[in-house]
């Protein structure tokens, strides 16, 4: 039972890969098909906004994911856990959304190329959401607080201390 954790990452990475190269050749396979029997979709298109990032990224994700073995069989690497947030979280968005976009286009021909601005158009928004946040964070880090000449201020005062002053004392003095 030494490194099951490391045997069960394996596994679950092995299949996640395998079902997704297999869908992604199924996908390409049916696109490619309907491409060579109709005239309705642009190959340079499909090449650049279909095949480059699709395989690009499923390349990256393989590269870290796979499981190395040694040559008795044995567990070298489990690779990295592909179900990761951050950096890889996105990779597999936009594996899903180029795959999205290949259906669409299917449907509605060259036009559906167009729903693939979502995915620079949500990095945009990541990065901004992003700086926003570290931006916020520094400004509290900066001693915004202010408490020592303000006390009586809102701002100083917790929700609960401006409850207690909006109701009043909570006994009578002669």
């Amino acid at each position: 039972m030494a490194q099951k954790a490391a045997k069960t990452l394996a596994t679950r990475n092995s299949a996640r890969l395998f079902q997704t190269h297999l869908i992604s050749a199924v996908l390409h396979t049916f696109f490619l098909l309907a491409l060579w029997f109709s005239n309705r979709y642009s190959l340079k298109r499909y090449l650049i906004l279909g095949i480059l990032p699709n395989l690009a990224l499923e390349a990256i994700l393989d590269y870290i994911g796979r499981p190395r073995y040694h040559a008795d069989g044995s567990l070298r690497t489990a690779g990295a856990d592909l179900g990761a947030t951050g950096l890889t979280e996105y990779m597999w968005d936009v594996v899903y959304w180029t795959w999205i976009c290949m259906c669409t286009v299917l449907i509605l021909g060259n036009r559906g190329w167009w729903f693939t601005m979502v995915i620079p158009l949500y990095s945009v928004y990541a990065v901004y959401t992003t700086f926003m946040g570290v931006k916020k964070g520094f400004a509290g880090m900066a001693g915004g607080g202010g408490a020592e000449g303000e006390e009586g201020s809102a701002e100083a005062k917790s929700k609960r201390e401006l409850k207690k002053e909006k109701r009043g004392p909570r006994y009578k003095t002669r």
